[in-house]
């Protein structure tokens, strides 16, 4: 089995507080689109950068006091500029100016600029708020994004939402991939960042209002990875169907199964095929022991025991029972036995 996606990680904390902020500025000096930083806290610069690489993606969770960062003609000239930044605020105000554009953004905002150009950007904690301002930003080289230079310039220190639609399905990428890279193999690395590239790239044309400048199939991979993404967080309902589904991506419901023709399933297997899935996970899971089988097919969708049992039997070939019976008992037989290794012990020490 192959390794799982690692990061690596510069923490300040570990240095003495007069070692911290040099070896933060060292590390930007350093990047691929170096800035001039200052901070107020450089006395005591306890900071934390997490840098993870999908193929052609570089995301990097940041977490910082508050900073004012500056990227000059003379950076630019003694570095590689080509490339484009997205950056998610999650916590404290940001700032960034490009061109005369100019974002402010709070919790939740993306903004995006290019690299090659001077720009300004600041973050500052929220005083009311926690003590550290935090953010994820993703590095992209020009090429990666299907999408003519000249064109984004209107998006340059724009801010732009990560709650809702696209941006939504974006930051939640960001804040997961980043979050739990220890959930995902290394080997899927390059397919991460062509999911993110898809997603930023769908973003960006449809924030220019120009969707057509982003080819038929990214935006065909972004629609699916939204369509994916609904689906997942709705398996409980029973309701949940391709007419439901494509009334909430404002398409229709023939336009949603040549979504899938590609994928080798149809919708509706899917979405059983998710719900089965989710639904093996809790069989096994010993904590959930005591949870009826009923309870457990019931939380996923599977409102009639009858139809959940036929559909696991189709695809697992034996029942519901039988399988958490057969992934319980090995848990079953490890904590007998360290139960009477416990007793055994008890009965000697009284002994």
């Amino acid at each position: 089995m192959d390794g799982k996606l690692r990061r690596q990680v510069l923490d300040t904390e570990v240095l003495p507080p007069r070692e911290r902020f040099g070896t933060w500025l060292d590390m930007m000096a350093s990047s691929p689109t170096p800035l001039r930083v200052h901070s107020a806290h450089a006395h005591d610069f306890v900071a934390r950068a997490e840098f993870i690489e999908l193929g052609r993606m570089r995301l990097i969770r940041y977490r910082y006091p508050s900073v004012d960062c500056v990227r000059t003609s003379k950076l630019i000239q003694r570095s590689d500029p080509d490339y484009y930044l997205l950056a998610l605020t999650l916590t404290g105000t940001s700032q960034a100016d490009q061109a005369g554009q100019r974002a402010r953004c709070r919790p939740g905002d993306l903004t995006f600029y290019d690299c090659s150009r001077p720009h300004e950007v600041s973050h500052h904690a929220d005083p009311a708020g926690p003590a550290y301002a935090r953010s994820i930003v993703a590095l992209m080289p020009y090429d990666a994004l299907p999408l003519p230079r000249r064109r984004l310039a209107p998006l340059f220190a724009g801010r732009m939402s990560g709650s809702e639609g696209v941006g939504g399905l974006l930051a939640d990428f960001l804040i997961r991939v980043t979050g739990h890279p220890e959930q995902y193999h290394a080997a899927d690395a390059e397919q991460l960042g062509g999911i993110g590239l898809d997603l930023v790239a769908t973003l960006l044309g449809r924030n220019l209002v120009s969707e057509e400048a982003v080819p038929t199939e990214i935006r065909r991979r972004a629609l699916l990875a939204q369509v994916r993404s609904y689906v997942e967080q709705h398996l409980g309902d029973a309701t949940l169907d391709p007419g439901r589904i494509a009334d909430a991506h404002h398409i229709s419901v023939r336009s949603l199964h040549r979504l899938f023709e590609d994928e080798e399933t149809t919708v509706a297997a899917y979405i059983r095929d998710e719900r089965l899935a989710r639904c093996r996970r809790d069989l096994a899971d010993p904590g959930l022991s005591d949870r009826s089988i009923q309870l457990i097919a019931a939380r996923w969708g599977f409102r009639d025991k009858a139809h959940f049992s036929r559909a696991f039997r189709n695809a697992h070939a034996e029942t519901p029972q039988a399988y958490r019976t057969r992934h319980l008992e090995p848990a079953r037989i490890v904590n007998t036995t360290a139960s009477a290794v416990n007793s055994a012990r008890t009965y000697l020490k009284q002994g």
